[in-house]
């Protein structure tokens, strides 16, 4: 069985038996996918207590966890805390003992079904802006004007603690999907992102969303690969937009 479900945000309740009883009949062979914002690899340094727990208790279901990187990632630790290992025919990080991040642009098979994954977006609570410690003469004007921000109750993020200009892809991101799916033919069953192609998005939004880098990467893929369906969370909704394109968010939903 393969479940996919949307963003968890270092918070997996909707993952509990009581919420997701499917599990009864699973087993580590089983698979549940998480549509990016993870976010049990989140806490600068090193894993929170919080996030021990939830690892411990994902290990413990008997289900496998897999999931892309969303744009609330700590991708400084994701990038380098982590083994890579081939997994499905793919490179993926282990996390823990069954909890699995699925790099950018590679493609895994699961069930006889194969899987192309690439994660990122664009931030869209960063209205404010970023703030750059780099910026300013010393660490206490840094906290000062991070007390400020707060105070003022701005929409920001900071640079290397709360964001990460990794959220979106590098050339060599692309550069490695575009390998991948090359050697497949461009031709998958499904598609695991944390957003959409800019053309689904602007449905979405009616037209008001602003294009980047992944949306406008996603728009020129799209219309060149085959598959029949991509699932991808960030816009913290449950909706069927097409046949094709899913978004996610509480919903848990089997893959046929």
């Amino acid at each position: 069985m393969i479940f996919v479900t949307g963003d968890c945000h270092g918070e997996f309740q909707k993952l509990s038996t009581a919420s997701f009883p499917e599990q009864k009949e699973m087993t580590k062979n089983d698979i549940v996918v998480i549509c990016g914002d993870f976010g049990a690899v989140w806490n600068c340094g090193q894993a929170s207590p919080s996030e021990k727990y939830w690892l411990k208790w994902l290990d413990e279901k008997p289900f496998t966890t897999v999931f892309v990187d969303g744009n609330h990632e700590n991708f400084d630790r994701l990038n380098t805390e982590f083994e890579v290992i081939d997994f499905h025919g793919g490179k993926a990080h282990r996390i823990s003992n069954s909890v699995y991040h699925l790099m950018r642009g590679e493609i895994f098979e699961f069930e006889g079904k194969r899987f192309f994954a690439f994660g990122g977006a664009q931030s869209h609570d960063i209205g404010d802006g970023i703030l750059y410690e780099s910026d300013f003469r010393t660490v206490e004007q840094f906290r000062e004007a991070i007390r400020r921000m707060n105070k003022k109750k701005k929409m920001f993020r900071i640079d290397r603690i709360n964001w990460w200009k990794e959220e979106l892809p590098s050339d060599e991101d692309i550069r490695n999907a575009e390998s991948n799916l090359a050697k497949v033919g461009y031709k998958v069953d499904y598609v695991i992102a944390h957003c959409a192609p800019h053309s689904i998005v602007s449905d979405l939004y009616t037209g008001s969303a602003s294009a980047d880098r992944l949306t406008m990467y996603f728009d020129d893929l799209a219309s060149r690969l085959e598959f029949r369906g991509w699932f991808f969370g960030h816009y913290h909704s449950d909706k069927k937009i097409t046949n094709k394109f899913i978004l996610l968010c509480d919903q848990i939903v089997r893959i046929p």
